[in-house]
């Protein structure tokens, strides 16, 4: 259907379309800024983003990420001199991406050196551990309280308490993500149980990393200008009705990586002990969860048709093109369990939404014509065996579609003077 079709293309300059091209397929770790903060699944190349944001947008511009994930988007448009907005249906995606954008004093960092210094003297096996009750009481100490793991739980619980001495509200939230960081270290997809020993070291290494992190992305926002950053925890669905939106310009980039059709990716839990999922990175954020996991992903992957899913991105890209205007750009990277039939589905998705597919000149004799990347040791599980398509991620490009009959009938000529 689509490639019967005359392919409208991207005006832009050979260099340029290079450069999207070589970002998109860098394989290069991630890193740098507060990247690191924590390792969210399925996120954003912070080289894709940086090269996304500088192609399309100019120092002063809005970016807009409606499915912002650990916050990768945001970093590098504040880092890079732009306004940034992020929403996001997962309260810990929220505590991430405001953790890692927030722009720290030279005193708060001082502060946070000090304690970094210091942190993994607060885990001593031989002294108690005071439970973090509400959470144990709800549950979020799933499989975290087996008889093998107390010296860890302890360990969590101790740093967690660390963290919270820290005396602010900002400062304990850096502190709590060097505790998340390291606690996924020591616990999510291992096949050996980490030490209390190993713990201690990541702790410290962790928390001296971050810092150094934070330092630098303060410098490059001073040196950029510091834009306002807005980060909202709800549906993309309707953000353009949205009160805190209200009067918004119209972003001049939308760049985003949404939930995956039929692609299992754990957003919400970690995995102990092979696939024990447990809920304990809400616990120590402090953040509440009770969702499963068709809530995060927007549609159960064994729903007939991805139905649901479909629905869902429908209606909040549908939003994002109601905030835009004709010369906004909306940028996705996407994979699929079943690319054969998902991506014309989910192109029809995007039609029905008001958007409107580009293409890259540059690519006109590769495969389809669309940006395609292998991404090396992804950490997610396709819907199928075998073979992994969800290995593979398509960047795909649309604008807002342009009714030109409807614009033409409200169209006023300007009196003649």
């Amino acid at each position: 259907m689509y490639e019967s079709i005359k392919k409208p293309y991207l005006d832009l300059p050979e260099e340029a379309q290079a450069a999207l091209v070589a970002a998109a397929r860098d394989t290069s770790p991630v890193r740098g800024l507060t990247h690191g903060f924590y390792k969210y699944p399925a996120r954003f190349s912070p080289v894709f983003a940086n090269a996304v944001i500088k192609t399309f947008t100019q120092p002063g511009d809005l970016v807009l990420d409606p499915h912002v994930g650990g916050g990768t988007t945001l970093v590098e448009a504040l880092a890079s001199g732009r306004e940034a907005i992020g929403v996001d249906i997962s309260s810990l995606a929220e505590f991430i991406a405001t953790v890692k954008c927030s722009v720290y004093s030279e005193a708060e960092l001082d502060a946070l050196e000090r304690w970094s210094g210091c942190v993994a003297r607060a885990v001593d096996i031989h002294k108690p551990s005071k439970p973090i009750a509400d959470y144990e009481n709800m549950g979020y100490y799933k499989h975290l309280d087996h008889r093998s793991r107390w010296r860890l739980r302890k360990a969590i619980e101790q740093s967690v308490a660390s963290a919270v001495s820290l005396g602010t509200p900002r400062l304990e939230a850096f502190g709590r993500c060097v505790v998340l960081r390291t606690a996924q270290w020591a616990l999510d997809g291992r096949s050996k149980q980490a030490t209390v020993g190993g713990f201690r070291r990541t702790l410290t290494e962790t928390a001296q990393d971050m810092v150094m992190g934070a330092r630098e992305f303060r410098a490059l926002v001073k040196a950029h200008g510091r834009q306002p950053v807005t980060i909202l925890r709800r549906s993309a669905i309707g953000i353009d009705e949205e009160e805190k939106l209200t009067g918004m310009r119209p972003p001049r980039l939308v760049v985003t990586s949404p939930p995956y059709p039929g692609v299992h990716v754990l957003y919400h839990r970690w995995q102990v002990d092979g696939r024990k999922e447990a809920p304990v990175p809400f616990m120590i954020a402090n953040k509440l969860d009770g969702s499963g996991l068709s809530y995060y992903t927007m549609g159960d992957r064994k729903y007939p048709g991805l139905k649901t899913y479909f629905n869902n991105i429908r209606g909040s890209m549908s939003s994002v093109a109601a905030l835009a205007d004709r010369d906004t750009i909306v940028v996705q990277m996407v994979a699929f369990s079943a690319p054969d039939w998902q991506l014309p589905r989910y192109l029809e998705a995007m039609e029905e939404a008001g958007l409107t597919e580009l293409f890259l000149p540059s690519l006109k004799g590769e495969r389809d014509g669309r940006l395609w990347r292998s991404v090396p040791g992804r950490r997610w599980y396709s819907a199928q065996r075998g073979t992994t398509p969800g290995s593979q991620e398509v960047v795909l490009f649309h604008r807002r579609r342009i009714d030109y009959r409807a614009a033409e009938a409200t169209f006023q000529p300007r009196p003649s003077a």
